[in-house]
């Protein structure tokens, strides 16, 4: 091999050096670059938010669809009761974005300034929301700080395998037939507010005598049924150890299978229910009120509300989602006609307090 002249050695050392310098600068601006652009690709969100609904609720799908799309994390929390939730919150369970109370309840947040108002302007999907049912609410009017989640009633699961004659009214709970194998709801409303509509009387009512009267009537109920449960009557029903159960037909029908589904028929009694309109509401001290929006306006998603009322059975109060619904509801929104959304009942709440006291532990 011949060796290079000194003179032509050292340019082309040099010529190296300086291509060397310039590939390293060049590929440090291309690493500068991409570091630049880097936080402009899809990344996974750290962002969480935090919601306390109703047990039996929502499908597990919609929430793991929702985590997906939007690449988030949300951590849910579940109630049986308002009371149940209200007294968490007021104890001082905060930390939750999102919580789903009755009217009633709406109105009783708002009172105490816990609810932050919403802006209509972030929920696009509230325009798919029956007018109709809008036109209902009193609790919220305007819907000024809740969002209507899920319209329905308690009613009445029968078991027609062993009982194949029954009347499709509150009266059913008084039948000496069927004592010890009925069950009512352990909620203070939803019981006087049976009597108070087999009375004839609103379930809002302040009238001191209609309550009396709708006491001694649940009192007659009382000797009938095995006990007041707001938990366990679904599994008891499917069981078969209860079999005429006053209770949300979700709660009792997502505990059947298919074949003990056909011998179950759900009614709301002739008479009247009290009626509950379950909303979504934004907690003022929310952390993350944007994510909240975003999930509310997803929920009105018409394929998407499709597919919760089609696991709950319940009417749809989104319009295009009623196209979309594969599944039969156990009951329409014509059936809630006799029926009415229950109310706060402000100063008067201490005497349905009192009176189902009495009911429960006896005067």
């Amino acid at each position: 091999m011949k060796k290079l002249p000194l003179l032509l050695l050292s340019a082309a050392l040099v010529c190296l050096s300086v291509c060397g310098c310039s590939e390293q600068k060049e590929e440090v601006q291309n690493q500068k670059v991409q570091k630049k652009a880097q936080p402009q690709q899809p990344q996974p969100s750290s962002q969480k938010l935090y919601i306390y609904n109703w047990t039996y609720y929502i499908p597990d799908q919609v929430v793991k669809d929702f985590e997906k799309e939007y690449k988030v994390k949300v951590v849910y929390d579940m109630y049986t009761s308002n009371e149940e939730m209200f007294t968490k919150l007021k104890a001082g369970g905060t930390g939750y974005d999102l919580i789903f109370p009755s009217g009633d309840y709406v109105s009783i947040m708002m009172k105490e300034n816990m609810l932050e108002s919403i802006d209509r302007a972030k929920l696009p999907n509230f325009k798919n929301l029956d007018p109709a049912v809008l036109a209902k609410i009193h609790f919220d009017e305007g819907s000024k700080y809740s969002v209507p989640y899920m319209m329905g009633a308690a009613g009445v699961a029968v078991n027609k395998k062993f009982v194949r004659e029954f009347d499709k009214s509150w009266s059913i709970f008084n039948r000496a037939d069927l004592k010890g194998r009925m069950t009512m709801l352990d909620d203070m409303r939803e019981v006087l507010g049976a009597a108070l509509k087999s009375l004839g009387y609103s379930v809002n009512t302040k009238n001191l005598e209609e309550l009396q009267k709708a006491k001694e009537l649940v009192k007659q109920w009382k000797e009938k049924i095995v006990k007041f449960d707001a938990e366990s009557f679904g599994k008891g029903f499917a069981a078969g150890e209860f079999l005429v159960v006053q209770g949300y037909q979700e709660n009792i029908f997502l505990e059947l299978d298919e074949a003990g589904k056909k011998d179950v028929e759900f009614f709301i009694p002739k008479e009247g229910s009290a009626m509950y309109m379950d909303n979504m509401v934004l907690l003022k001290d929310a952390k993350n009120k944007d994510l909240a929006y975003t999930f509310m306006n997803y929920i009105h998603e018409p394929k998407v509300y499709a597919q919760i009322v089609d696991f709950l059975m319940l009417p749809s109060i989104n319009v295009p989602a009623r196209a979309l619904r594969t599944k039969k509801p156990n009951y329409e929104i014509v059936d809630l006609e006799r029926s009415e959304f229950k109310e706060d009942l402000g100063e008067s709440l201490k005497d349905y307090n009192k009176i189902w006291q009495e009911i429960i532990v006896g005067e």
